[in-house]
């Protein structure tokens, strides 16, 4: 990393390999996975869904501002290289919708496809906005002490968090426990709101599973997806402000359970929901 620069942004840097194809569209980008982003297996999923909300954004097709994003983890990403096919399969007046397809070689060197995903864009018109999940009363993130994990994957270390509820347990015990945490966080170092920081910050919390009961078994999203409530206006706004995010789990069900969370700007609007099924082992 330089002086100048910001892991987030070099991790997002994808290169044109190909396209767009005249027929359908599609763009293949090089992409190169990023050790600040590193995970127990594989990179922060996080960090893997803003590279394909970049491949949009980057698209010479693109129409409009990312709406909703949905991303399926097939495989694990492996480190290193991968390409990324990112296609507009159909553009209506005011929306747009895209498929995506991240493509990475196995032992053998053969091309195998390891996360879909499928995203709309649209142009936005100024008319109703309100919201009708308000910002919960909470410290506000100036008063709160950053959160510390011990021995913590490196991914953490890329996010500045501020816990006001739900911690991690200490003790992994069997014990049940509400499924909620509250959170402020914002991008370390701070970076300015965007829709590649905010598509980030989405997946920020540890499984729901983790905390709803207190007993540590293998869990790992499969399915994660950003229904976006700004505009980049608003992203803009935020700055590098921490933003608050509140996340829980409505059911687990033999080996998948859900996760929710809304994500605040300080002001009290909503940027984003987001919603993952994560697999869970034991």
């Amino acid at each position: 990393m330089t002086a100048t620069s910001h892991p987030l942004d070099e991790a997002v840097v994808l290169t044109l390999s190909q396209g767009p194809d005249p027929q359908g569209g599609t763009v293949i980008w090089q992409g190169q996975t990023h050790p600040g982003y590193a995970n127990m297996v594989g990179p922060y999923g996080g960090i893997t869904a803003a590279q394909a909300v970049q491949s949009v954004l980057q698209h010479p097709q693109l129409l409009g501002v990312p709406v909703a994003l949905t991303i399926n983890y097939a495989a694990a990403l492996a480190y290193g290289p991968f390409t990324i096919h990112t296609r507009p399969v159909r553009t209506n007046r005011s929306t747009q919708h895209w498929t995506i397809e991240f493509v990475q070689n196995d032992d053998a060197g053969q091309p195998q496809t390891v996360i879909t995903g499928t995203a709309m864009t649209a142009v936005r018109r100024d008319t109703y906005s309100s919201v009708d999940h308000p910002l919960p009363p909470v410290p506000s993130a100036s008063t709160l002490a950053t959160r510390r994990v011990k021995n913590a994957v490196e991914w953490l270390n890329r996010y500045d968090q501020r816990l006001v509820d739900g911690d991690i347990h200490t003790a992994w015990d069997g014990s049940e426990h509400d499924s909620q945490s509250t959170v402020w966080m914002s991008d370390e170092p701070p970076r300015p709101l965007d829709f590649v920081g905010l598509t980030g910050l989405a997946d920020v919390f540890f499984p729901r599973i983790w905390r709803r009961r207190a007993l540590r078994v293998p869990a790992g999203t499969v399915s994660m997806t950003v229904y976006y409530h700004a505009d980049a206006a608003k992203l803009a706004a935020t700055g590098s402000a921490h933003i608050l995010g509140r996340a829980r789990m409505h059911a687990a069900f033999n080996g998948y359970c859900d996760q929710s969370a809304v994500l605040w700007a300080p002001d009290g609007e909503v940027l984003a929901t987001t919603h993952q099924l994560v697999y869970y082992k034991e």
